[in-house]
């Protein structure tokens, strides 16, 4: 069965070392939804942090954001939101008063105010590219908890990547961690983590499978393509997985098909040997 839908991650995948998209990404990308296949990011980012990347992609996209929480079209319409109820994201950032400083909720807003900070270090080494990138979309608030006034689409801590694996181990032995799906996204060459507590259920293969069912797809005709730790429901969902060869260890462990790292146009090969050429 033909490839009909290609879901791509962005970070580590689409998007070279230097955060840019190589043109021969580009060119593939463009080539295959000529050929009427269907393109989607499929990304931690939110979705206004991840349209400066589609906006160099040279066709419409579907755009699978926050893990999963959140689907929107190109041109901005949401066509499926998952919200986090707004009692677990209180009790999840009351249980983790240690990891406060590390501490964001986003929000479903037009642009001012969709992502709050209890304090926002403008010289912070890890994330003061972030912050200034994202300036006009984020605001600070103490106690975090006063920014609760409606359900968030997440709950989200940055940190290095050893303060990341203590969230994560510290969420997963909440009493109520049955109430929320986590999703983990590690860096390790950059120190860099993020773990993102998004609603119950929800991750990017999820929000993947409910999305080809509505196109009316099946899994058979879903090539997807990763490189971290928040990609593996998608791969595992996908009738034809590809991981990519600068992916984690834990992704490359499961025998995926593997293509070239995102520094020597991986997305582009994966594309051209396994849709374009055979088409």
């Amino acid at each position: 069965m033909s490839i009909r839908l290609i879901a791509l991650d962005i970070d580590g995948t689409l998007l070279d070392s230097r955060s840019q998209v190589p043109e021969v990404n580009r060119r593939a990308i463009a080539e295959a939804a000529a050929g009427g296949i269907e393109i989607a990011l499929v990304t931690g980012r939110r979705y206004d942090f991840a349209m400066p990347i589609a906006r160099q992609i040279p066709c419409p996209l579907t755009m699978i954001v926050n893990n999963g929480a959140v689907v929107k079209s190109w041109d901005g319409t949401t066509q499926m939101l998952r919200l986090l109820p707004v009692d677990v994201a209180r009790r999840t950032l009351e249980s983790t008063v240690p990891f406060r400083g590390l501490a964001s909720v986003c929000f479903n807003r037009p642009r001012a105010n969709q992502l709050i900070f209890e304090s926002i270090d403008w010289n912070d080494p890890l994330r003061r590219h972030y912050f200034e990138r994202n300036r006009d979309f984020i605001a600070e608030m103490s106690p975090l908890t006063d920014s609760l006034t409606e359900d968030p689409i997440q709950v989200m801590y940055t940190g290095r990547v050893s303060q990341a694996r203590e969230v994560e181990n510290h969420l997963t032995m909440l009493p109520f961690a049955a109430e929320f799906s986590v999703a983990v996204t590690l860096y390790d060459d950059k120190d860099f983590g993020l773990i993102d507590v998004i609603s119950s259920g929800c991750s990017k293969g999820t929000t993947l499978a409910e999305w080809v069912r509505h196109r009316g797809l099946s899994r058979e005709q879903v090539m997807a393509i990763g490189d971290n730790l928040n990609d593996r429901e998608m791969l595992e969902y996908a009738g034809m997985p590809i991981v990519m060869g600068n992916a984690v260890p834990e992704l490359r462990s499961f025998g995926w098909m593997e293509t070239l790292s995102n520094d020597e146009g991986g997305v582009a090969a994966a594309i051209r040997s396994y849709v374009i050429d055979l088409q």
